[in-house]
């Protein structure tokens, strides 16, 4: 019994911590009870949410737009967004920021940041030392990065959800081009960190946008593989992926659909935006040419005519994939000078020629990556804004080969609905069908290391080893894990880009630095001295790969191993507890589970690294400095060296427990030899087992592409931008006071000349207010721009306190009629319903007395009060207080309303009172036509019963001519004659007979 209780304890525990796990999942639920999703592209942004009741939504903005432009206009004391800052651009072009996502990640030497300033010189762009980046110049005062703009937009997109979803939103998946590298995308999540926004992923925008295909096509999904290209042309970009669908079967949910990305080709700078800049030169050039004897300047000289330009050319580009030609014409375009010109598609496209060519580019990359043809491509499906150009899909059509173009997808907004379903999937909150997606690694990441080797006996030399991490295609998330066997001391090692063969040289211009960390290891020799007597099993680095493609190194572990001889009886009572908790959740059984040994749940998750392919001579050498390379990262290790494992026992593996091992000692040990009976002594010999110590290494990471922003550093700029929000709420709370404040005004002004208002004034009451309001007035016109949010309340509640008596006769007067009209109508009701419960019988009546005199009490004393109310209101001026108030009559009405519902109810379910029978089952009541001597008639039984017997049924009554009219018929008793008259035929005559006299 006592085993039985030990055993249940751990369980119990168990229950609690599960319990309580649950119980903080629906806490949490209670803030993240709807998400968000932004897709971030580089002229727009489309901004989606999931709530209870609202599966999937664009959010409108405040112009009741889908889309809103990624525009921000940053001045000393407001701030512009949207479609209000793409309207300041042409008042203030150096002020307002667009594009500024090519900023990302990129130090000041980086070929887009010359592109940058090339395209829009308005704006000054400013060195920052301590991270070789650059940052906006607008004043002075105001400098910010790229993160921080970018930071601001990501805030005012999660304003416009919260104001859609009417609850605040914290959780958010971001949408980000699947060609950003690990600076660039570590730089969206500062952004998003600067919001205060909880990055659930970051989604490359072309897995989304194969995610929403695929949600809304999955009864099309079967186990038969599809292969689908899209092809994304956006503003500032283009990428071709290749996705393959097919559904496979999961542990969780069996068979599933599952989208895997194949393959990806991208181009940064071929989009919308390069031929809306062509054909603003184009337009310039135009404008020159006719004011050339004018000897006027440039106009590319001049900001703002060139942000005319420029939206001119947005529009002219729009136009054009429609029409054939079409006039350009803008009023005052510089010097109070108007443009106007005519553009056709062939002057466009022969602008653009060289951008055409570019097209079919990322299809080729795509293929290759995906290492197949276009014939294994079943449609190529058109995203992206620019992709409406009819130039670009003849191209891309003939590029392809295919008979046409798949339209059939929302081409703006099939990303920011992929996100928002990923948003919903990776929340608590909500519970969606499921669908599995595996993204691919566009750049691939190795770790690169020197170690000593000694080619010949006493010479040493240096040998550089490279190990590829994550290769190229490869799906993520996914953990990996690689080991260092021949060190003993502190070293370091380094995580790069793998080959970027497959880019341009200018591409790789654009990529920028390709090495990512160097990670400095402290604590390794120590862990050796602690250990003497244990093996080595080398020092494990864990990386991880997360869902937003962000490489992180979780922790460093030198692993020791020894072997040991099982004793379950000095097992103590902490491991055993331990043991049966994790075997309550599928854990590993294994009684050598210590404190600092590797959990199996995650050596189950990690992996091996793959080895490097690029170097084959390198392979073999390699495998003595790291595990074995495993494509598939649910693989095992192979086990160790025969030399390493004990005689007459196998290494364990990860999914085994030593119970089994000891199993097949026991067995062999049975067996013996020959085959033959064991010896007695073999039979007491416990089998040794390995003992797995590990020790944590410190880490130290020196980051070589783009440091992060420092830990004072970003604490600052989110203090900033917490500093504009709250300064922009102040704003518009100020203007909201204010526009109330001058409503006010203008309203009771034109209303002191209305009849009814007329009515319940005098002439010396309206000049007075009249002489408030012109003063207020006034003083808003002269002073009212300096007056602070608090003057502008005060001056508002002075004027409604002046105004409430007029206002009030005035509200009361007009509730009157509907008040005393639904009052009299209650009042009538009430009576009559009183005077229908007093003609109720005293035998069926089911109201007291008392409760019948409380109600009529309650309608005297209501008519009396209406009437002698509305006398002496009737004897007041209409200038003074009303002594008839709405809010007393609607309480005389819930009164009355109260007494008469009691009353309707209790009849409702009332019973009706059962009647008194007589003794032989019949009621005393007689019937309508009996006299009273009838009523007090008694029926006397016969002879020989008594009062018990069963009752007599009574007999039919027998009508002859010589009786008189007024003879009554004799009640008789007997069973004999009863049964004898129930025989007799109906309408036949009995005659009388001696004994029933």
């Amino acid at each position: 019994m006592a085993t039985t209780v030990r055993r249940q304890r751990p369980r119990r525990l168990a229950c609690w911590v599960l319990m309580a796990v649950l119980l903080a999942d629906l806490l949490a639920l209670s803030d993240t009870l709807a998400v968000m999703s932004v897709d971030l592209g580089s002229e727009s942004m489309k901004v989606a949410i999931v709530k209870p009741g609202v599966p999937m939504e664009i959010v409108l903005n405040k112009e009741s737009r889908r889309k809103t432009p990624v525009t921000v206009t940053l001045k000393e004391n407001e701030r512009f967004f949207g479609d209000s800052a793409a309207a300041m651009a042409i008042k203030n072009p150096k002020a307002t920021l667009r594009y500024f996502q090519h900023l990302l990640g990129k130090q000041a030497d980086n070929p887009h940041v010359a592109l940058y300033r090339a395209r829009f010189p308005e704006h000054e762009l400013s060195f920052d030392p301590q991270r070789q980046t650059v940052y906006f110049q607008i004043s002075p005062q105001l400098q910010f990065s790229p993160e921080e703009v970018l930071g601001m937009v990501l805030n005012y997109s999660r304003s416009l959800a919260e104001d859609f979803a009417e609850q605040p939103i914290k959780d958010a998946v971001i949408t980000v081009p699947a060609f950003f590298n690990q600076a660039e995308r570590r730089a969206v999540l500062q952004a998003a960190q600067m919001a205060g926004l909880k990055v659930l992923q970051l989604i490359n925008d072309n897995t989304a946008t194969a995610l929403s295909y695929g949600v809304f096509r999955r009864k099309d999904i079967n186990t038969t593989a599809q292969n689908i290209m899209f092809y994304d042309m956006g503003s500032g970009s283009t990428v071709c992926t290749i996705v393959t669908y097919q559904t496979v079967k999961t542990k969780e949910a069996g068979m599933q659909p599952q989208l895997q990305i194949r393959g990806v080709g991208f181009d940064r700078t071929l989009g919308g935006l390069e031929m809306e800049l062509r054909l603003r030169e184009h337009l310039a050039g135009l404008f020159n040419e006719q004011r050339k004897g004018q000897r006027a300047t440039d106009v590319r000289e001049n900001p703002r005519a060139m942000a005319k330009l420029l939206r001119e050319a947005n529009r002219l580009k729009t136009v054009l994939s429609a029409n054939a030609d079409h006039m350009a014409q803008i009023e005052g375009l510089m010097d109070d000078v108007d443009f106007k010109a005519k553009v056709t598609r062939v002057e466009f496209e022969e602008l653009c020629a060289d951008l055409f060519e570019r097209v079919p580019g990322p299809v080729q990359q795509a293929l290759q990556s995906a290492e197949m043809s276009l014939d294994e491509i079943e449609q190529v499906i058109l995203v992206g804004g620019a992709t409406r150009v009819p130039k670009v899909q003849e191209v891309l059509l003939k590029a392809v080969g295919k008979e046409e173009l798949g339209k059939n997808i929302n081409a703006d907004e099939a990303a920011a609905m992929g996100a928002v379903y990923q948003a919903a999937a990776l929340s608590k909150a909500f519970k969606v069908k499921p669908f599995v997606v595996r993204d691919a690694v566009v750049y691939p990441i190795l770790v690169e290391f020197t170690r000593e080797v000694e080619d010949e006996p006493g010479v040493r030399s240096l040998k550089h080893n490279k190990r590829v991490l994550f290769s190229r295609m490869g799906p993520y998330p996914q953990r990996k894990v690689i080991t260092f066997n021949r060190y003993s001391h502190d070293f370091n090692f380094h995580i790069n880009y793998g080959d970027l063969g497959f880019l341009g040289p200018e591409d790789l211009r654009v990529f920028g630095s390709q090495n990512l960390t160097t990670v400095k290891l402290k604590g390794v020799g120590e862990s050796f001295k602690k250990y003497p007597d244990y093996e080595s099993k080398g020092i494990k680095a864990h990386f991880n790969l997360d869902e937003s493609g962000v490489l992180s190194l979780d922790r460093v572990e030198s692993v020791f191993e020894t072997l040991v001889e099982d004793s379950p009886e000095e097992e103590s009572t902490l491991t055993k507890l331990g043991n049966t908790i994790s075997s309550l959740f599928g854990g590993s059984t294994t009684p050598d589970t210590k404190e600092n040994a590797t959990d199996a749940v995650q050596e189950e998750e990690e992996s091996p690294a793959e080895g490097s392919k690029d170097e084959p001579g390198e392979q073999a050498e390699l495998k003595e400095e790291a595990e074995p390379p495993v494509e598939d990262t649910s693989q095992t290790p192979p086990p160790e060296p025969k030399e390493d494992t004990p005689e007459g026992e196998k290494p364990p593996e990860k999914e085994r427990g030593d119970k089994s091992e000891a199993q097949k000692s026991s067995e062999k040990a049975e067996a013996g030899p020959e085959g033959g009976p064991p010896a007695p002594e073999e039979k007491k010999q416990k089998p040794a087992r390995k003992q797995r110590m590990v020790e944590e290494i410190g880490v130290e990471l020196v980051v070589l592409d783009l440091p992060d922003l420092p830990e004072d550093e970003l604490a600052r700029s989110v203090q900033k931008l917490e500093d504009l929000t709250l300064r922009d709420l102040e704003k518009q709370e100020r203007e909201k006071v204010a526009n109330s404040l001058e409503a006010f005004i203008f309203e009771t002004q034109d209303k002191l000349y209305q009849p009814e208002y007329q009515e319940v004034s005098t002439e010396e009451q309206r000049e007075e207010i009249s002489g408030k309001l012109s003063a207020a007035s006034t003083w808003l016109e002269d002073e009212g721009f300096g007056a602070t949010t608090v003057m502008l309340k005060e001056k508002l509640a002075e004027l409604r306190k002046l105004c409430q008596g007029l206002f009030f006769r005035v509200e009361e007067r007009r509730k009157w009629p509907e008040r005393l009209s639904a009052l009299d109508n209650l009042l009538n009701h009430s009576s009559m319903f009183l005077k229908g419960a007093r003609l109720i019988p005293e035998m069926d009546q089911i109201f007291t007395e008392v409760e019948m005199t409380t109600l009529e009490k309650v309608i005297n004393e209501t008519w009396a009060w209406k009437n002698a109310t509305m006398a002496e209101q009737a004897k007041l001026p209409a200038t003074e207080k009303p002594v008839l108030l709405s809010k007393d009559i609607e309480a005389k009405m819930m009164a009355l309303d109260r007494e008469v519902q009691y009353l309707l109810n209790k009849a409702k379910f009332a019973k009706p009172r059962p009647r008194p029978r007589d003794k032989n089952g019949t009621r005393t009541e007689p019937p309508l036509n009996a006299s009273a001597s009838d009523q007090g008639e008694k029926v006397i039984p016969p002879a020989g019963h008594t009062e018990d017997a069963k009752p007599i049924s009574e007999p039919e009554k027998v009508e002859t001519r010589s009786e008189p009219e007024d003879t009554e018929p004799l009640e008789l008793g007997g069973p004999g004659v009863a049964d004898s008259e129930q025989k007799q035929p109906a309408g036949q005559k009995r005659p009388w007979k001696n004994d029933e006299l």
